[in-house]
Parts: C-alpha cells; structure tokens; sequence
C-alpha cells in the first residue's frame, strides 16, 4: 500500500491541516501535496517517520504497518469505531490490542431475530370451572458466532397478563435462554440455560440449566445425554421446592428408517414432579411415520414414583395422534390439521407442552386422581408471510379417583408473528 494513498485516505477523512506546521520530516517538502496532511498527523501522533528523520511516502506499507495508523487514529478521536477502516483492519487491530476492532468485528456474526404471540384461552367443565386468559408473549433472540465450530444462544422473554377488557395486568422480563452450541470432532454439545424437550414434550417441555451431547451411529441414528436441573420453576408451582430445581438426567437414541421415525428415552428427576417422591423414572418408546402430507405417531411411556407406588397406582400412559399438512411461517396460505389422543397415568409427565388442563387431574394434598385422558383437535394457518394462526380445543378427564368423570375443556387460539 503506497503512503500516498494513505495520505488521500487521511484528507478524506477530514483530518488535513494547512503547511503552517513545523517540517516533521526531512524528505517531505512544504510544497508537497501531502504536506497539511502528514503535517497533522505527526503532529496529532497518528503517524511516525523513520530514525533518519525521514518518511519514506513512495514506500510501500504492509498491512500491519497501515493498521498501526488506524488504530493511532481512532485512539486520537480522528476516526470512530464505524468506520469502514477499522472493519477492513479488524484482525490486525486485534493482534494490536484494540478492544473495539474486536467488538466491531463481531457485530457482523451476531444475529437478531424475534417473534411476537398473542394468545387467548378460555376455560370451561366442572373440574376447572370457567375462566379466561390473554397473553402478549415477545421474544428476542441473539445468535453470535464464536467461531467455525461453536455459536452463542440467548433469549430474552417478556409477558404482558391482561386482565380484562382494556386492562394490563402483571407482566415481567426473563433471560430464559443463553447456551453455547457446537461440537468437538463427532460429538454435538450443547451447554447452559436451554429448551429440553423430553418425549415430543409428552413428559417435559421447559428449560433447564444442563448439558447435553449427541452422538450420530451412522446412517441417520444418534445416541444423546442430557444432566442438569429444572430451571423454569416458577411454571411447576407443584414442585416441592420453587426456589430451584433438581437434578435430572435423560437419555436417548433414535432413528429413521425411510420414512419411519424410532426413538426411545429414558428420564431420571429427583424432587420435582407433583407426586410427592424423590425417585422418578419415566421410560418412552415412539415411533412417526410420514406419507406425503399425512402423519402418524405414536408413543408409550411407563412411569416409576414412590408416591404412586405405594399406592399401587397404574404406571402406564400413551399417546397416538395424526397429522396433516402444517403451516410454514414463510409460505402464505399453507394450513394443517392434527388430532391427539393422551391417556398418561401421574408417573409419566413432569410438565406437558400442552396447553390444555392436564394438571387439574394431578394429586393435591388429599391425593386425588392418577393422571389425565381425553384429546385434543386443532388446525393453523399462514395468513401472510411469517405471520401463523392456530386454534386448538382439548377435552381431558382424570384417569382414576374422586374426580367423577368431571372434563376439563380449554379452547386455545394463537397469533405468531416472526421477524
């Protein structure tokens, strides 16, 4: 790079003076054209000359030797941090020492991307009694790249309650996720604050403070591990401790085979389920098959708990359902419908990602049924691009005990919007 460009590049940048300063170098004459310039620079200590009292301008200057100016200039005040200079620098400004080449250097790897839903359920049957809820739920994510192989996850989540016609209620602010993901050689990690999704969230759907590796087996089959704690306890108000969760730890392996999906789990959760016992296991065998648009799944899970042991309580549960076609966010006027059917018995749910009342079948304090039935129906919709409706009605009962056949109905609607 020729030093006379340098000097054009500096006049552009507005930081040229008049030849009324003192001669800095030797080799460089007032009548020069790049006299002001270099002037003002050495004077403001941007740029150095030579031992000999000389400049050398038709040398050459490495890269290194250009960032050495750049980084002078943006300490002096003469450029700031956006400029296009200290971006095209960044790597050698890092090798010097300079923070904010780092930070702008790593502003072009951090993505920003939200979604926004508005929900409404209303509530009705002799086992919930009737009632109704809305939601403004916003959510932004921030994904930066740490390097090739590793990436940076964090989420932050805001609700706003309305209680009633032109009403807000309470809202609050979380940082609900923030975990790093990559992998080392054949081994996929995954560390932090995450989204667990035990059993196509039949048992478990909600963060967790935990680490989880995956290992592929070969064609199309994987081998994963997951330990930690619950971390979203303030949405299981029936844990024995809301303060903090417990340890956990899941396995699972899975595969497809054409068109056929096969995954088994196992899940141990100490202290944390409604059922008051300290050892929890849950055992899950799925399969999914897919024709065309048409989809077909079914899963069994048996639980183990103290609590329900001692009682001799039924440990089995299934879940089988159907869907069809689905609506994709970046596709306007793609739809779909689906269809579940759930019979779990207490030991084989933690906290369900449904959003019917499956908890109003769960034991209290006088212990009173062992688990929930019934079904769900819904379809969604694509009404404009990243913009999805969906609508979802539930008809549940309780398994066993005192409940008498009483249901539990929920009609549940959503908007999603995505940017």
């Amino acid at each position: 790079m020729d030093k006379k460009l340098v000097m054009a590049m500096a006049m552009a940048l507005g930081i040229s003076a008049t030849a009324f300063a003192a001669n800095p170098f030797s080799d460089l004459p007032a009548g020069h054209w790049a006299y002001g310039a270099v002037a003002k620079l050495a004077v403001a200590g941007v740029v150095d000359g030579y031992p000999d009292g000389t400049f050398k301008g038709d040398k050459t200057m490495t890269r290194y030797e250009m960032a050495q100016i750049v980084a002078k200039a943006l300490a002096k005040g003469a450029i700031g941090a956006d400029d296009k200079l200290v971006s095209e620098f960044a790597d050698e400004l890092d090798n010097l020492g300079v923070r904010v080449a780092k930070l702008e250097k790593n502003t072009d790897n951090v993505a920003i991307t939200g979604e926004v839903q508005m929900s409404y359920r209303n509530d009705n049957g002799a086992a919930t009694g009737k009632g109704s809820e809305s939601d403004l739920r916003t959510r932004l994510w921030f994904t930066g790249e740490v390097n090739d192989n590793w990436h940076y996850t964090a989420m932050l989540e805001n609700h706003q309650y309305f209680g009633g016609r032109n009403e807000s209620g309470d809202s609050d602010t979380d940082f609900q996720r923030a975990f790093l993901d990559g992998n080392i050689g054949a081994v996929n990690l995954k560390a932090g604050r995450y989204d667990e999704f035990l059993a196509d969230g039949n048992l478990y759907d909600n963060p967790v403070d935990g680490i989880k590796a995956q290992v592929p087996l070969g064609h199309a089959s994987y081998l994963q591990a997951a330990w930690g704690k619950l971390a979203d306890v303030n949405n299981l108000g029936n844990m024995n401790d809301e303060s903090v969760g417990d340890k956990f730890w899941t396995s699972e392996l899975g595969g497809d085979i054409g068109n056929l999906h096969l995954v088994a789990t196992y899940t141990k959760a100490d202290h944390l389920t409604f059922l008051d016992g300290a050892d929890n296991k849950i055992w899950t065998a799925g399969a999914g098959y897919t024709a065309g648009k048409l989809g077909v799944n079914a899963m069994y899970l048996r639980g183990s708990n103290d609590y329900a042991d001692a009682r001799n309580w039924d440990k089995d549960g299934w879940v089988a359902g159907l869907t069809y076609g689905g609506a994709e966010s970046d596709k306007p006027g793609s739809w779909g419908l689906l269809a579940t059917y759930y019979d779990q018995s207490a030991s084989t749910v933690i906290d369900h990602t449904m959003d019917g009342n499956w908890d109003a079948f769960i034991p209290g304090d006088n212990g009173v049924t062992n688990g929930f039935k019934g079904w769900k129906v819904g379809g969604n919709l694509t009404l404009a691009k990243n913009m999805v409706a969906e609508v979802d009605y539930y008809d549940l009962k309780g398994k066993a005990g005192d409940q008498n056949g009483k249901h539990a109905r929920t009609l549940w609607s959503q908007f999603v919007v995505t940017f």
